[in-house]
C-alpha cells in the first residue's frame, strides 16, 4: 500500500487486548486487522487509510505495549510501537475502559507524554454500565479527557473523530467540497469524490415479556410479515435486525425473543434465546419496553425497565393491545402512574399507547423514538454546567461533614450515550446520596433531559482544567 506524504499520522497505541485493532478496523472500514481475544495477536505495525470529513488520514495499527526483557519477541514488538510514535503526528492511547486503568496503562502512557506528540486518550469498550468507572479513572493518566467509545459497535467514532481534527489542528471541511481537481465535469467529480456517507441508523431494541406482540410490532413499522407471528410464547429465538427509514431516518429494528424469569427458563435453546436479546439491550441505542396492556406491568416488565435503565440506554416504553382495553384515558392515567413510580431513577419516560395488529399510534411511537435519542445523545457545554453548578450550590449548599463543608469546584460532561457527568469536589465519599439526587434532578430539569439515564459521578480533586 502507498500513502500520499502529506498524509496526517496517527498511531494506535495501548497495552494488549485494549481493542487497538478493532478501532483500526473501524476507523479504515475494513477487516485487514486480526482481532481476537487473545493478548498480544497484532506484532507488525500495519497502515491503512481512514477518511474523516472527507480528508484522508494514515493510521498505524500497533502491537500491544509489554515490559519485556532485552531482545525478545515482546521487546521488538515495543521497539516497532516506539518508531509509530516517532513518526506519527497524533497518538490515540487506548485503554480498556470495562477493566479501568492498569499500571501497564499508567507506564505506557508516560512514554506517550514523553513523546512531545499530541495525545488524545480513547477510553474503549465503554458500552453499556460496566466501562463508566474505567472511563472516569482515565482522568489519573494525565492525557486530558477520555473519549468514551465502543470500536467494535461504533460508539462515541463521531466524537473521537472531531477529537482528531482539534488535535491535528484541521478545521472540518464545510459540505459541498470539491475534488481534488478543480474539473467542473460532472462525471470527473462524481469520479474523484466519493459520496458522503450515510447517517449512521439508529439501533432500536423491541423487548418484552414472550406473546406481547413483538414480532407482530416489527412487522407493523416494516410494512410486510417479515417476522413469524402466532398466539405461541416464545416464536422468536434470534435478535432479527431489520432496516427502515422513518421521515429520513433510518432505523435498525431488532425483534428479541421473549424474556421470562430465569427461574422459568429450562430449555437450552430459550436460555441462548435469553442471553441474546440481553445482548441487544446492551448493544441498542434505544429500548422500547412492550407491554402488554391486557397484563400491564408484571414483575418481569419492570426487571427488564431495571435492566434496559442500568445498562444506560434510552427507554421508551409502548403500550401494546390498545384497541381492546375500553375505558382507555383512565387506563392510560395509571399506567404513566405506574411507570413513574416504578422507575423513578429516569423520570419521564414516554409512554406511548399503540395497537401493532391496527397499526395504530405507530407515528407516535416513531417519534417518541427519535425524540428520546436526541436526548440521549445530548451534551452540554462546561461553562453551561458549572454556571448551573453555581445556581444550584447557591440554592442548595452541601451539608458540612465532620463540621466542615464540602466543596463541589468543577463539573464536566466525558461522555454522552447516557449523559454523563462527573463532578470534582473534595471528600466526595462524605457526600450523601440524597445531595448528589438533588444535584441529578436539578441537571435533568435545567437542560430538559428526561426519560433518559443520568450518570453523576464524583471525583476527589481540584478543577482539571485550573492550570489551562
Amino acid at each position: 500500500m502507498t500513502f500520499e506524504a502529506h498524509l496526517p499520522v496517527v498511531a494506535i497505541v495501548g497495552r494488549p487486548n485494549v481493542g487497538k485493532s478493532t478501532l483500526f478496523n473501524r476507523l479504515t472500514g475494513t477487516r485487514a486487522a486480526l482481532v481476537s481475544d487473545l493478548p498480544g495477536l497484532t506484532r507488525d505495525r500495519r497502515d491503512g487509510v481512514t477518511e474523516l470529513f472527507g480528508v484522508n488520514l494514515r493510521l498505524i495499527d500497533t502491537a500491544g505495549l509489554e515490559e519485556a526483557r532485552q531482545g525478545s519477541i515482546a521487546d521488538r514488538m515495543r521497539k516497532q510501537t516506539e518508531q509509530a510514535i516517532e513518526a506519527a503526528d497524533l497518538v490515540l492511547f487506548v485503554i480498556d475502559a470495562r477493566a479501568g486503568v492498569t499500571a501497564a496503562d499508567t507506564s505506557f502512557a508516560r512514554i506517550a507524554r514523553q513523546s512531545g506528540k499530541p495525545v488524545v486518550l480513547v477510553a474503549n469498550k465503554a458500552e453499556g454500565r460496566q466501562g463508566t468507572d474505567g472511563v472516569l479513572d482515565a482522568f489519573s493518566l494525565g492525557l486530558g479527557a477520555p473519549i468514551a467509545i465502543s470500536a467494535e459497535h461504533g460508539e462515541g467514532i463521531g466524537d473521537l473523530a472531531t477529537d482528531i481534527f482539534a488535535a491535528l489542528g484541521l478545521k472540518i471541511p464545510k459540505t459541498g467540497k470539491k475534488g481534488r481537481d478543480d474539473d467542473d465535469s460532472a462525471e470527473a467529480g462524481d469520479a474523484k469524490t466519493p459520496p458522503p456517507a450515510p447517517a449512521r441508523p439508529i439501533r432500536v431494541a423491541i423487548v418484552g415479556r414472550p406473546n406481547a406482540g413483538k414480532s407482530t410490532l416489527v412487522n407493523a413499522l416494516l410494512g410486510e410479515d417479515r417476522m413469524i407471528t402466532g398466539p405461541e410464547p416464545g416464536l422468536t429465538r434470534d435478535s432479527v435486525a431489520s432496516e427502515l427509514s422513518y421521515k429520513g431516518q433510518s432505523i435498525l429494528l431488532f425483534d428479541t425473543a421473549g424474556l421470562r424469569r430465569k427461574a422459568k427458563i429450562t430449555e437450552t435453546a430459550e436460555k441462548l434465546a435469553a442471553s441474546d436479546a440481553v445482548r441487544s439491550i446492551r448493544f441498542a441505542e434505544v429500548v422500547v419496553l412492550l407491554i402488554d396492556a391486557e397484563r400491564p406491568f408484571e414483575h418481569q416488565d419492570l426487571t427488564i425497565g431495571h435492566r434496559v435503565t442500568e445498562e444506560g440506554r434510552a427507554l421508551v416504553v409502548a403500550i401494546n393491545k390498545w384497541d381492546l382495553i375500553p375505558e382507555k384515558q383512565k387506563a392510560l392515567r395509571e399506567l404513566k402512574k405506574t411507570v413513574a413510580e416504578s422507575l423513578a431513577q429516569v423520570p419521564n419516560v414516554a409512554v406511548v399507547a399503540i395497537s401493532a395488529r391496527s397499526e395504530s399510534g405507530l407515528d407516535q411511537l416513531m417519534s417518541a423514538i427519535i425524540k428520546t435519542h436526541a436526548t440521549w445523545n445530548r451534551r452540554v457545554s462546561t461553562p453551561q454546567l458549572n454556571r448551573w453548578l453555581e445556581e444550584a450550590l447557591s440554592r442548595h449548599a452541601p451539608p458540612a461533614a465532620a463540621g466542615r463543608r464540602i466543596k463541589i469546584r468543577y463539573v464536566t460532561q466525558p461522555s454522552t450515550r447516557p449523559p454523563t457527568f462527573v463532578a470534582f469536589c473534595q471528600r466526595a465519599d462524605a457526600l450523601p446520596k440524597s445531595y448528589i439526587k438533588y444535584l441529578t434532578n436539578s441537571l435533568r430539569e435545567a437542560f430538559d433531559l428526561p426519560g433518559v439515564p443520568i450518570r453523576f459521578s464524583l471525583r476527589k480533586g481540584e478543577n482539571p482544567y485550573a492550570k489551562k
